[in-house]
Order: C-alpha cells, then sequence, then structure tokens
C-alpha cells in the first residue's frame, strides 16, 4: 500500500484519488508519521470513467494557466 501524508494529499488531492481508483491496494495516509485514513477504489464503477469525461461548456475556452490556481487564490486572499 503506498503510504502519503496528509500534506501530499491535500497538495495534489485528484492525483492521489484517481492513483487509488486504479490501484488495487489503495493508499494509507500518516497524520505526523501515525495513520490516519486510507483511500481505497470503490467496488463498482458507475457512469463514465474519470479521464473519459467531458468538460462542460465554456470551459474549453478558458486559459490554461502556468501557475498553481491555488497559489493565485492564496494571493487573492491576502
Amino acid at each position: 500500500m503506498t503510504t502519503i501524508t496528509i500534506r501530499e494529499l491535500h497538495m495534489k488531492t485528484g492525483q492521489w484519488v484517481r492513483a487509488a481508483a486504479r490501484g488495487k491496494r489503495g493508499l494509507l495516509v500518516l497524520d505526523r508519521g501515525r495513520p490516519a485514513a486510507r483511500l481505497l477504489p470503490a467496488e463498482e464503477k458507475a457512469g463514465v470513467e474519470f479521464s473519459q469525461r467531458k468538460l462542460v461548456r465554456g470551459f474549453d475556452g478558458l486559459p490554461e494557466l502556468s501557475v498553481d490556481s491555488a497559489h493565485l487564490l492564496e494571493e487573492d486572499r491576502r
């Protein structure tokens, strides 16, 4: 089972959730070195695979950002 920290999960949630969905053993999330949670793949697949989803109309025209959007939000909140 892959082990990650809460910070790693926070910084790249989508990446880790998709990794857990692809894997068989899931992810173990640690809080200060202690097990806090397990992220396991869902047993049944309902609907469209994540990678096959289509963007909501209008999103395809948005510019691609060269920086992490979380960084921009953090600056905006200051």
